[in-house]
């Protein structure tokens, strides 16, 4: 995964060193606050609070038209998921997870916090417009934007299992979740926003932007304990979603 993240920053600041004197090609870096949360198709694994994190990264956008661009960069996702909660009678989550006895299975209404970190490289489409190419505000759309994320740190919590002796509270808390979640996601999205231009080799760009992972979060590795008969194989699909806060700069 370094080796990739290396590669990809080589690459970026190299075409940013040849073709920066281009007006077709812009780079730049963005960082963004983010608001996530989790969603599954099954009721009884409801998703009840998000996790507010944050991207960084950096941009290149190039214009086949005059306000037209492809856009495509290598960013960071921190603190990314969300809060499952289980209304199964019982549950077996992250059988991968080096858990103590008193977790490895949880009551009813435990509460599962995914906190998870990814390498990502979105790639989309861009549209601008505005009241004149002298004037220096102008507005931009993305739709769409895809983003391939490559998970590089997951973390989780076991919150309010009554069950749960006292005792091992703190062993609830911040355990290494990595083999069950699949690691590489597919999102896609959309955002708008604004551009000013602050001189002629300088742009500032606030935004915001919603987005939706294709592909399960997780291996579906847990075990199910319904009211009655025998316990089943986890079968949902589990997707995290976001809003996020742009701002960035392009040079």
């Amino acid at each position: 995964m370094k080796k990739i993240v290396l590669a990809f920053t080589f690459l970026l600041f190299y075409a940013a060193g040849s073709l920066s004197a281009q007006k077709t090609f812009r780079f730049g870096f963005q960082t963004s606050p983010t608001w996530s949360w989790m969603r599954t198709d099954d009721k009884k694994l409801e998703g009840v609070s998000s996790n507010w994190g944050i991207r960084v990264g950096a941009v290149g956008e190039y214009y086949f038209a005059t306000n037209y661009a492809i856009t495509a960069g290598l960013g960071f996702g921190f603190n990314q998921g969300g809060t499952i909660q289980n209304d199964y009678p019982k549950g077996k989550f992250w059988p991968n997870a080096q858990l103590i006895d008193a977790l490895k299975e949880v009551s009813q209404n435990t509460k599962l916090h995914y906190r998870i970190n990814y390498v990502e490289i979105p790639f989309g489409l861009k549209m601008r417009g505005g009241s004149g190419e002298d004037n220096p505000l102008k507005f931009y759309a993305e739709i769409p934007t895809f983003t391939l994320g490559f998970i590089s740190k997951a973390t989780g919590d076991i919150v309010g299992d009554k069950d749960l002796p006292a005792a091992n509270a703190d062993d609830a808390n911040d355990i290494n979740i990595r083999d069950d979640i699949r690691k590489i996601s597919l999102a896609w999205g959309v955002g708008g926003g604004i551009e000013y231009e602050l001189a002629a080799n300088a742009t500032l760009v606030v935004g915001l932007a919603y987005q939706q992972q294709f592909t399960d979060v997780t291996k579906n590795t847990a075990q199910l304990y319904p009211a009655t008969g025998d316990p089943i194989s986890d079968g949902s699909k589990a997707t995290i979603r976001f809003l996020s806060l742009r701002m960035g700069i392009f040079f």
